[in-house]
Formats: structure tokens, sequence, C-alpha cells
């Protein structure tokens, strides 16, 4: 099954590349593109900056210019696409030792997968990139090859390719294999070289006047370019003052980057030492862009935690950070920016001098320290699917967060994609009238007028429903996170369920609120009157599909709230609270025309089928009887039919409280 989603993937990015049309696709290779779409050898290669490779790339890349255009593309995606199936070999075989039989099967497939993902891949293949080959070179001369020279020859030829390679001679050097770092500095000498002696004029242009090929493929501050040079420059760092802090903060890097690199290379962590020293040339190379940062997603061979449920958090932001945009990972909150904006920058940084990654010594690598089962939940179960075994545990805190952030933005990108138009809409929403009035539950005009005449009241409803639709929720999911972490896990994975359900209902069924239906006289309380060709959604309008209305995920997630709060909530006020949530909130969408009543059916559905997919996948749920404290016992009592065991840990204690 791995073998087929490689395959899958691959015929995908073949497809993306060939149906792309000719000016959108290979960029990078467009110097030898000429009139008519004729490859050509004549003029410099630098006559525009969309090039971005050293002379000796060029050199090697002319051989392409004898190709038809037309089949251009499918010459460099297949080309690529083997380059990065050998890459995924060659780095799961290179896993540090020891590793199970059940774990080497599946690593080449799953490597070449998320190899295929990657956004360094991606770029490289759009734009026709050299930048797999480099890492392919280094990774078959510092794992795969024997002998010494062949290492350095091969090493060379990658820094050639892509100059700041050149740290791994320094890394062969500091490993004790003084041969092959004198071999590749020879061999990097040579192809440059021999680039210089080809083409004098390019060699002058790259080397010279753009430094190493500083201010090719674009202005050095933009987002793409994810080095330190860059995130100086953008934090508004310029001229000298700059350059002397790069070098500084560069040496700084090097320094520590290399020697932990060494160190991880000493202890047989050789793909790991590739990983470190290829995220310190990521973050000293004048400019870094998204296609050259493929070293990154190698650092997730480390390991990093002594405790179980740790163990996952490294490997799992690296694999984010690598196949998602920054926008997708943390929320456009302003103070976040500079965040958001370095994400990868940051990550290599944290890969070459931050995270502590274990030695192949250490008591923790095989071994870590297990995952406490806590103290039980009000509810019992028993679990269907192996993963689910540890469900009373607390889930780590930063994978959570990362979770809800990358499903909600993918919930975003799905629901604005989700239309089909202003036309289909608005029919469904005269289906959904006709239906009302025949089931005579078509009281939405009369609420939204009844409303309107009432300024108080219409301005709690407006303010309900821009409000405590997210709140509420967070709150819920956060409050069962602190105190009982066993019931946030099935509350979590209900209402995700749910979310998931009612992107169907978007996809299959777009449907017009009564706000956006013309002739109905519906009054559009939270936005004002409407331009029905452009709708208006406050601030999100170009974010949100105006027309994802069936079901109600306003109703829906309040009714999940008010669920959870009943069945979990300890006192009668708490759970009479949650159960007035759901009353408001549907009082809300039809007072303020942004649902029909058969909206907040559809969310009532995909609520309960949520609901019953948690059981399908979790089990039978059972009350658990509450535990009476031990002075009540000797005061006579009554016994307890399950005990509750006694907590082992701090984790356990903060488990067995209720909410």
């Amino acid at each position: 099954m791995l073998w087929l989603i490689v395959a899958a993937l691959a015929v995908r990015q073949m497809a993306v590349a060939i149906w792309q049309p000719p000016g959108a696709r290979l960029n990078g290779l467009t110097t030898w593109i000429g009139e008519n779409g004729v490859p050509h050898v004549k003029g410099p290669l630098y006559d525009s900056d969309r090039f971005t490779g050293t002379p000796f790339a060029g050199l090697v890349l002319k051989p392409l210019t004898r190709t038809a255009e037309e089949n251009l593309g499918v010459v460099w995606t297949f080309g690529s696409l083997l380059l990065v199936a050998a890459l995924g070999i060659v780095a799961a075989r290179a896993l540090p030792g020891p590793v199970s039989r059940r774990a080497a099967l599946p690593a080449a497939p799953v490597a070449i997968s998320l190899l295929m993902l990657s956004l360094p891949v991606r770029n490289a293949l759009h734009l026709g990139q050299t930048s797999v080959l480099p890492v392919l070179l280094v990774l078959l001369g510092c794992l795969a090859v024997r002998g010494e020279r062949a290492s350095g020859i091969l090493t060379g030829t990658a820094a050639a390719l892509q100059p700041t390679v050149l740290l791994f001679v320094v890394l062969l050097r500091l490993t004790g294999r003084r041969q092959a770092a004198a071999t590749g500095g020879v061999a990097f000498a040579a192809c440059t070289a021999l680039a210089w002696a080809a083409m004098p004029g390019d060699s002058w242009t790259y080397w010279v006047h753009h430094v190493a090929g500083t201010g090719l493929g674009g202005s050095a501050d933009s987002l793409a370019n994810q080095s330190l040079h860059g995130a100086l420059l953008r934090s508004g760092l310029t001229g000298p003052l700059e350059i002397a802090l790069f070098v500084v903060l560069a040496a700084a890097v090097c320094f520590l980057g290399l020697r932990r690199a060494a160190r991880y290379a000493s202890d047989g962590q050789w793909l790991l030492a590739v990983a470190v020293t290829g995220c310190v040339a990521v973050a000293v190379a004048p400019t870094a862009w998204q296609y050259q940062l493929l070293w990154v997603l190698l650092a997730v061979v480390g390991r990093a935690g002594k405790r179980a449920r740790d163990r996952l958090v490294w490997p799992v932001v690296v694999v984010l950070v690598i196949t998602l945009p920054g926008t997708m990972l943390l929320p456009n909150i302003e103070a976040i920016f500079p965040v958001r904006d370095n994400v990868l920058l940051i990550t290599a940084l944290a890969t070459a001098c931050a995270v502590p990654f274990l030695p192949r010594a250490s008591e923790y690598w095989q071994h870590p320290v297990p995952t406490d089962r806590g103290a039980p939940a009000r509810w019992s179960r028993i679990p269907l699917l192996p993963l689910w075994r540890r469900v009373l545990s607390r889930p780590n805190l930063l994978l959570e967060l990362l979770l809800i952030r990358v499903v909600y933005s993918a919930y975003a990108h799905v629901r604005l994609a989700a239309t089909a138009g202003r036309a289909t809409a608005e029919h469904h929403g005269r289906q959904i009238h006709s239906i009302e009035r025949l089931l005579h539950i078509d009281i939405e005009h009369r609420v939204n007028h009844a409303v309107v005449d009432v300024g108080g009241l219409r301005s709690f409803f407006d303010h309900y429903y821009s409000t405590f639709h997210f709140i509420v929720p967070l709150a819920i999911l956060g409050v069962l996170y602190v105190r009982s972490p066993a019931d946030y896990r099935w509350a979590r994975s209900t209402i995700g369920f749910t979310t998931l359900l009612a992107l169907v209902g978007f996809w299959l069924y777009p449907l017009a609120p009564p706000r956006l239906m013309p002739g109905l006289g519906f009054i559009d309380t939270v936005h004002g009157v409407q331009d029905f060709a452009k709708p208006d959604y406050g601030s999100l309008t170009q974010m949100t599909n105006q027309y994802a209305a069936m079901p109600s995920l306003h109703f829906g997630w309040s009714l999940w709230c008010g669920v959870v709060v009943v069945v979990l909530a300890p006192r009668m006020w708490m759970k009479a609270l949650g159960l007035l949530h759901p009353l408001f909130t549907v009082s809300a969408i039809v007072a303020t025309a942004n649902h029909w009543v058969l909206d907040a059916v559809g969310g009532a559905v995909v609520v309960t089928l949520g609901f019953g997919l948690t059981r399908v996948l979790a089990g039978p749920q059972k009350l658990r009887p509450m535990a009476v404290p031990a002075a009540a016992k000797a005061q006579g009592g009554p016994e307890l039919s399950a005990p509750v065991p006694e907590p082992r840990s701090t984790d356990e204690a903060l488990g067995s409280k209720q909410l």
C-alpha cells in the first residue's frame, strides 16, 4: 500500500508538471528557451535572475538544450522523480541502528512519500532547479560509497552545484576522514575551474558580480529567502551593520552546528550529522530559497525526548514545517509574524544548534520513559484500534496545538474551495425554503424582522453570532485538556469528525443563507445590506465561502459544547449553562438571517455522526462510579463497585480531576 501511495504521488507530480502552460513551468530552465519555445545555447546564463544555479550547474544542464521544449517538462520531471526515489532509498538505508524489520520495511516508501510532498521538492519540480542532486550526492558520498576518494569526489561535485555544501568537507575533516575532505576540496576546485574555462563571462557574473549567487532568484529580503541574511534584512537591518551581524551569527552557527554534526557522526548517526550540516548550510547561505531547504526534512531522523509521549513531537514538527506553508501552521496574528515568516529558518537553526538529539548510548534511545496511563476518566472504553489504547494519558500540548491549527486551516481552505457558484447556491436556497414551508417551520423571516425591531436584542445576537462560535469550544477543550485528558481525547476526536463531515456537506450542497437570497426580504443584521454578486462577511470575505451554510457548524459546534458539558460537568447549574449555549446559538443564526432552520438540523446530524464515529473507533462507553473519600469510608460510606486506582504521577493526578 505504501508503494502504491508513492506511485500515485509520482503520477500526480508528473501530471502537474506536464499540464502546466509553457510559461508557467520550469522557470529556472527558461534561460535555454528561445523564440517559439525552441531551446538555444547562445547568450549568458544570467541574463535574467531566474536561473540561480552555479556556472557548473549550467554546464551540466546544457545538454538539455537538445531536447524539444514540449518534451523538456517530461524529461526533467521524470529524471527529478528518479533522483527523489534514489534519495529516499539511500536515506532509508542509512537510518541509525538498531532498526527492526518492522520499521525497516516501510522506511523507503515513507521517505520517498515525504520527499515528494515536501515544499522543496515540489518547488524544484515546478521551477526546474537542481537542488535535489547535491543532497543525493552528499548522501552517497557520506553514507553509501566505499573509499575516501569516491566520497570526496561526490561531495566536491555537490559543492560545485551548491557552494555552501563545502561545509561537508569540513565535516569530513572533523570526523577524521582527511583524504575524503582533501579530495572534496580538489573536486570542487576542478569543477569550478572547468566551468570558468567553458563560461568565463557567466563565472565572473556569478562569483564576483553576484558574490556566489547573491541577488539571483529575487530580492534577498523576500520571504522565500530562508537564511539568516534574509531574516536580518526583513527585520529592517541594512548596510555594513547587517553584514557584520550576519557574519558573526553565521560563524557562531557554523561552530556550534559542525561540532554537533561531528559528534553525531562519531556516534554512528551519519544521516543526522548530514541533516545538521545541511541545516547549517541553509542558515549561513546568503540566499536559501525554498527549493534548497531539503536538508531540513532529513532532520526528522533525530530522536529527541526522554518520554514516549514526547518522542513524536520533533518528527511531526519537521514534517509539518517542510510540507505546509507557515500561514497554515500559525494564525494570522501580527505579533507572531516574525515566527511565521521564518519558520523554516527557525527549524533549521533549531536542528543545527539547539535540539538535544539523543546519542545511541543513551538509555532512552530504544526505551523511552513509558507514558503513564493516568487515572480513569468518568467514561471507560474498550478500544478497538491499537493506536487508541493509550487513551488515558494527556497528549503532548504542542502536537495538539499544531493538530488543531492544521486541521482548521485545511477546513478553511476546503470550505473556501467548496462552491459551485451563486446560481446553484440560490437554487438550493429556494429548495430549502420550499421544504420548510411544506413543514411549516419557515420561521426565519418572522424571527429576523422581530429581532431587528428590538435594538438591544439585535446587538446581543449579532455579538453572540460573531464571538462565541470559536471561544466556547476552545475553552471547553482547554479545560478538558488540563483537568480530564482522557475525556479531552474523545471530545477532541468527536468535534474533529463533525467538522470533516460538515466539509462534505459544504462541497456537495452549496447553499445560500437567507441573508443572500434575493427577493425574500431578509435583513443581514451583522453585515448590513448586501450586494448579492459580492457578498460581505466582514474581514473574512476573501477567506470564507459565503455559500457554506448546510450544515450549520455554528449550531453543530454549539451542540457539541452542550453535550460535552452535560455529560462531564459535576454541577447541575453547569449543565444548564451548557444547554443554554446551543439554544442561544440557534436563535442567533436564525435571527441574524445567516442560516435556515434546516441548517441547524444538518448541524445536529453531523454532530450525531461525529459521536457515532468516535464510538466505533473507541468502543462502547460506560459511566464509572465516583470515588468515595477514605474519610467517608471510615464513617460507614458505601463501598465502591469499581475502585479508582491511586494516581502514580502528576499527570495522573491531573487526569483524575473532573470538569
